[in-house]
């Protein structure tokens, strides 16, 4: 797909994943025990053919930075193809003027010298698979200005919350935007993913700084749906939003169950990632593992079930996990039983002899922590 450029968007004020995300961006999120967040976007642009990327980096950048490296894993052209990390160097302490706006702007340089004639962008805290140059096509075929992505949800009331949603006509025609407040179980649930001429998006980002500084891309958008022919493009399959610590805990368990997992990875459309060598995991003789999905380089002697273990994590003798997400290298020592959590990277939990929470309310031991 020579016909445009990438953009992963990192930046907003809209999501908020209490404790996690004072660390790092969702995007930097370990993800199923093996990926990060931000690997879902840049590998659905790589299979689409957009070689070209920019990723908007946004607060606490370090660990995203270094899991991109220089994009060599995401099977990008390495001859005509590149992957850029982009910058807000004006980060405001007003969360309110942190705007994607505001970062395209800083950027505008960069975003002018890309020599694709379309823009697709994406965002950084959804997990699906979408084949881009389909979306594309379908965009220059209707003829639109803008197309949107969308996925319709029947549990709104209490899933995408803060997300926008599309009010759209029987021509899928995009009439407003407006964010979802869990007011009504059956949205059109907008996936932050937009497709539009480099020139136009220039020109909404240039609009928007007049109006407003506060603006973000969506409400420049949503001002506009009366003047420009905006559409809808209905996503279909696995659809995971993390717009808060329980959605990030729901989206990882929800793909321990096959149908879901045969909904999101496809050996046609691979989801890649930064690998890491290290040996296979080792089970003893006291390990028992129960739909469970574990990664490389563990070590298990205790039961692990219904839950996820990242790479490098220790399970020792009598340990019980079950219904948790433990993040890589973290420690688990014997005789503990954890459930309903989420145990942060490096975290090591000794002295602690039971951690309990309700699955409504998933606990959390942060990164680093020594319980």
């Amino acid at each position: 797909m020579a016909k445009a450029f990438g953009i992963v968007n990192t930046s907003g004020n809209h999501i908020w994943v209490e404790g996690m995300q004072d660390y790092r961006p969702i995007g930097a999120f370990s993800f199923l025990g093996r990926y990060r967040v931000v690997d879902f976007p840049i590998s659905n642009m790589s299979n689409s053919g957009i070689d070209r990327i920019q990723v908007f980096a946004g607060s606490n950048p370090r660990s995203l930075i270094e899991h991109l490296g220089i994009g060599r894993h995401y099977n990008i052209n390495s001859k005509r193809g590149k992957l850029q990390i982009l910058f807000a160097d004006n980060h405001s302490k007003n969360d309110i003027y942190n705007t994607d706006i505001a970062a395209f702007a800083e950027n505008m340089d960069s975003i002018q010298k890309m020599k694709e004639e379309y823009v697709v962008i994406a965002p950084s805290y959804m997990i699906f698979t979408q084949d881009f140059d389909v979306l594309l096509k379908e965009h220059i075929d209707t003829g639109a200005d803008i197309t949107l992505l969308y996925h319709s949800v029947h549990d709104a009331t209490t899933n995408c919350l803060n997300c926008a949603y599309l009010s759209l006509n029987r021509q899928n025609g995009v009439l407003a935007l407006a964010k979802n407040r869990g007011d009504e179980a059956e949205r059109d649930i907008f996936m932050d993913t937009y497709v539009m001429k480099k020139e136009l998006f220039i020109e909404l980002i240039n609009k928007a700084r007049r109006l407003s500084s506060m603006y973000t891309l969506s409400q420049i958008i949503n001002i506009e749906c009366e003047e420009l022919d905006v559409r809808g493009y209905k996503h279909e399959g696995y659809f995971a939003a993390i717009t808060n610590f329980k959605s990030y805990y729901d989206a990882n368990l929800s793909l321990i169950k096959y149908e879901d997992t045969k909904d999101l990875f496809d050996e046609d459309w691979p989801i890649f990632t930064r690998t890491n060598d290290s040996c296979p995991t080792h089970y003893f003789d006291t390990a028992e593992i129960k739909q469970s999905v574990i990664s490389n380089g563990c070590i298990i002697e205790g039961t692990v079930i219904n839950s996820i273990i990242g790479r490098g994590c220790v399970i020792k003798k009598g340990t019980v996990i079950k219904n948790s997400l433990i993040l890589p290298n973290s420690y688990i020592e014997e005789g503990i039983h954890v459930e309903n959590y989420v145990v942060g990277k490096h975290s090591k939990v000794l002295h602690c002899k039971e951690l309990v929470a309700d699955a409504e309310t998933p606990g959390y031991v942060r990164r680093g922590d020594t319980l």
